[in-house]
């Protein structure tokens, strides 16, 4: 099965073709980075806007690109990101998709996001095995999940408030960062020095695998503010350095202790954070240790892509899944509502999402 992927929930506009038994055909991102890095973060409306202006020039390229491959073969189904994310913005790449499955006549499906980003290690030469925990580390999410298939989810922790991405790009903010913050706050940090600050290791002192990074952001702009007046970068790579210690420190020892809970020795790191050289090194180092072996997605697939949208997809359209609402976008949306490909949705999901659009 050739499928076609969309993603829109945020400020990336991407496309994707993916075929069943082939992987990956084409894809193409484009980021709105210099459109929002004058207001120093995301504005939905503009957000939205430009998705329209992108989407169906990079969807033609792709299409393109993977006609080249083999220019018999037709596009046989469509996935699109349907949430969670700017509402706004999963409308132009759900409205884009259906009317696309519309014109061509071929089934379309509305795919979680985050059930992408844990996918996008499939698109690996070396998959990880099932079961196996994830943590899903990025702007707005910072999760461990027990994963024993595609579609079978248990939560097992979750941020009581901020993300780990969120507590970088706020912090880089802080220390006169550009957006988006946390990619500049790491190149910081790596010309920091130790000991400089101390800052907590949050909910480390308790059982459980629940995180919280608002702490570590108020203790941030508290070291910034005790800066003096003619403070020079150095000052502010230690602080940086110093934040960085402390949300990898976190993330390690949670993610080894979900592994010791669990009795799994797989584990997957995907999201935006997981591009994090720092984190990376630390958790390959820690599980080697236990025995635990690390799975990532290239960096290019860390980010929103739809790449990971397509594999998310194709499982479930190869399964029979098929979307009979309109525009279906959901701004909020559990992951553990999911279930296997093939298998009915949660109760109550068409009605609800009828209601919510």
């Amino acid at each position: 099965m050739r499928i076609l992927a969309i993603e829109s929930s945020c400020d990336e506009s991407a496309a994707a073709v993916y075929e069943t038994g082939r992987g990956l055909l084409a894809h193409e991102v484009f980021s709105q980075i210099d459109l929002h890095q004058i207001y120093g973060g995301v504005v939905p409306e503009l957000a939205s806007r430009d998705h329209v202006q992108r989407l169906l020039p990079i969807v033609e390229r792709v299409l393109a690109s993977a006609a080249g491959d083999n220019s018999s073969a037709k596009i046989e189904g469509i996935a699109y990101t349907a949430g969670p994310g700017l509402i706004g913005a999963l409308l132009t790449g759900a409205a884009l998709a259906r009317s696309l499955a519309h014109a061509w006549g071929v089934p379309a499906i509305g795919v979680h996001h985050l059930e992408g980003h844990l996918l996008a290690p499939l698109l690996e030469p070396e998959p990880p095995p099932y079961p196996h925990v994830a943590l899903l580390v990025s702007g707005g999410h910072t999760m461990l999940i027990e994963c024993a298939g595609i579609g079978r989810y248990r939560l097992l922790g979750e941020t009581r408030d901020d993300a780990a991405g969120e507590a970088f790009d706020k912090s880089a903010k802080l220390l006169g960062l550009p957006y988006p913050g946390g990619p500049h706050l790491a190149r910081l940090a790596e010309r920091g020095r130790a000991n400089r600050h101390e800052f907590p290791r949050p909910m480390l002192d308790r059982p459980g695998l629940e995180f919280s990074f608002s702490g570590l952001k108020t203790a941030v702009l508290h070291a910034v503010r005790a800066l003096p007046a003619e403070a020079i970068d150095q000052q502010r790579a230690d602080i940086a350095h110093a934040l960085q210690e402390a949300v990898v420190d976190t993330l390690v020892a949670k993610s080894l202790r979900a592994m010791s809970a669990t009795g799994l020795d797989a584990l997957v790191v995907s999201g935006g954070v997981s591009a994090n050289r720092r984190l990376r090194e630390r958790l390959d180092a820690a599980a080697a240790r236990v025995g635990v072996r690390v799975y990532y997605p290239r960096l290019e697939f860390c980010t929103d892509n739809a790449a990971m949208i397509a594999v998310a997809g194709e499982a479930r359209l190869s399964a029979g899944e098929r979307d009979e609402v309109g525009i279906p976008a959901r701004a909020q949306w559990p992951l553990d509502t999911l279930r296997p490909p093939g298998q009915q949705r949660e109760a109550g999901y068409r009605e609800q999402v009828k209601q919510e659009f």
